[in-house]
């Protein structure tokens, strides 16, 4: 029953991240006068699988505002190209708690 709560949660977390970063991004591209830096950031996979961390790359991807670029595997890490680099905190606690959360129960992580 856990494993079917995080998948469907999984799913909803990710129509949500989609539209709402699709919003900002769109914001930030056609109303926002300002220069945004951006930049390269990491976030650790932790205990997900090869996988499983992929997933959460592709996840990521079709996010706006993020890009998987690479997956470390030495160090369990995704790089990650940000839009706007002043929100990499932010962005990354989101994908912790709507994302790898989910995953990890899915993978086997937490029962």
């Amino acid at each position: 029953m856990r494993f079917l709560y995080a998948v469907i949660m999984l799913f909803i977390n990710f129509l949500k991240a989609a539209f709402l970063s699709g919003l900002d991004t769109a914001k930030v591209i056609l109303l926002t006068t300002e220069h945004h830096q951006d930049g390269i950031g990491r976030i650790s996979y932790g205990e997900l699988n090869e996988n499983t961390a992929s997933l959460l790359g592709a996840m990521i991807t079709l996010t706006p505002g993020t890009t998987l670029i690479d997956i470390d595997t030495d160090q369990r890490e995704l790089v990650l190209h940000f839009l706007v680099l002043e929100s990499r905190e932010a962005t990354v606690k989101i994908i912790q708690r709507d994302f790898c959360h989910h995953l990890k129960v899915i993978d086997g992580v937490l029962s």
